[in-house]
């Protein structure tokens, strides 16, 4: 069921992307030629207007056609004749849709929660090291960890795991203002706790109810860290902190969605589970969409952007076929990091 669900959710999100192509094409005068719910042959056809919808037989994402998208046209209302701030929008409707719908799952998951943990200190456990005038206090809120922003309390244990050193530089806000506590040690301790030794820090955190408002509040806060957590991954590749192994593609995050659904203790927590990850996938699919590289809309924003800055230095519009060679290239160069990763997953989930 859960594999089922998984796939659903990977169509339900390419589509709520090209939708947001849609609405903003048409929104912004451009022709569409078709918008496709699914992909493969066509099970029923519909042409309104200009516009041909599609119902296609593989339930897997949609597409959204335009006019002069990817061949030359002299309609004056082709995507290539409009003007280029109206292509922006329309190339970034895609990964703001991803982020709605992201959001949106992220309501509906928090609707459900009665009490959130908040990252303000409550207490200490007994004999806790960190408590004291110049360092910890009960109140205190962590506001940053090695100058990332605390959104959320599980941002605090992320952050901390981060610095493989022991040594912090916190802020805090006590009191309604901001202290810094820089070159902060922090270990963990061993402690009882329900008649078992665990290694913690030896914080307490306070609870809150889950208001409307907080509920709101903790989705927003929740996506934004989901967009941090996105940025933190591709500066560990980046760095080398993280290679293409750790990396999992469709097969991989089917399967931790079936994992995670199977080892929830009930049908609606599996649900809601899955709906956590997978607007985590939709910030993530925003995110590394707008990515300034070839063959994805963020790349196609930037050489568009490029394509206008060397044209008014030279004053003559340049041939847009080399983008379309760049574009080429670096479809097929996703399409063999995808082929790899795919392949990989596999591997890990047999020996697994």
């Amino acid at each position: 069921m859960y594999i089922i669900l998984a796939i659903l959710v990977f169509g339900i999100l390419i589509f709520v992307h090209e939708l947001g192509h849609f609405l903003a094409a048409k929104w912004l005068g451009v022709q569409v030629n078709e918008f496709a719910i699914c992909m493969g042959p066509a099970i029923f056809q519909k042409k309104i207007g200009e516009t041909t919808y599609s119902l296609r037989c593989i339930p897997i994402g949609g597409y959204c056609a335009m006019e002069g998208e990817d061949e030359d046209s002299q309609n004056p209302r082709a995507f290539t004749s409009v003007a280029k701030w109206r292509r922006v929008i329309i190339l970034a409707a895609g990964s703001f849709m991803n982020l709605v719908i992201g959001l949106l799952f992220l309501v509906i998951f928090f609707s459900q929660v009665v009490s959130y943990t908040s990252p303000t200190i409550a207490g200490f456990y007994e004999g806790c090291p960190y408590e004291s005038q110049d360092g910890l206090q009960p109140g205190d809120t962590f506001y940053k960890i090695d100058g990332e922003r605390v959104y959320i309390y599980q941002d605090i244990g992320t952050l901390l795991s981060r610095n493989q050193t022991g040594v912090y530089d916190l802020v805090i806000r006590r009191d309604g203002k901001l202290v810094e506590l820089p070159n902060f040690k922090l270990e963990k301790q061993s402690y009882e706790v329900e008649g078992q030794t665990v290694e913690l820090y030896g914080f307490l955190f306070q609870a809150e109810d889950a208001t409307f408002s907080r509920t709101l509040q903790q989705a927003w806060l929740n996506g934004i860290d989901f967009v941090r957590l996105v940025r933190l991954g591709l500066e560990d590749l980046f760095t080398g902190n993280a290679g293409i192994q750790d990396m999992s593609g469709p097969v991989g995050i089917v399967n931790l969605i079936s994992e995670t659904g199977k080892s929830s203790q009930s049908i609606k927590l599996g649900i809601l589970n899955v709906l956590y990850i997978c607007s985590f996938l939709a910030m993530n699919l925003a995110v590394m969409n707008m990515l300034p590289l070839p063959a994805l809309d963020g790349g196609r924003i930037f050489c568009l952007l490029l394509t206008a800055g060397i044209e008014a230095i030279l004053g003559r519009r340049l041939n847009p076929k080399y983008e379309g060679y760049a574009h080429g290239i670096g479809m097929v160069l996703l399409m063999g990091l995808m082929i790899f990763v795919t392949f990989q997953d596999i591997f890990r989930i047999a020996v697994s």
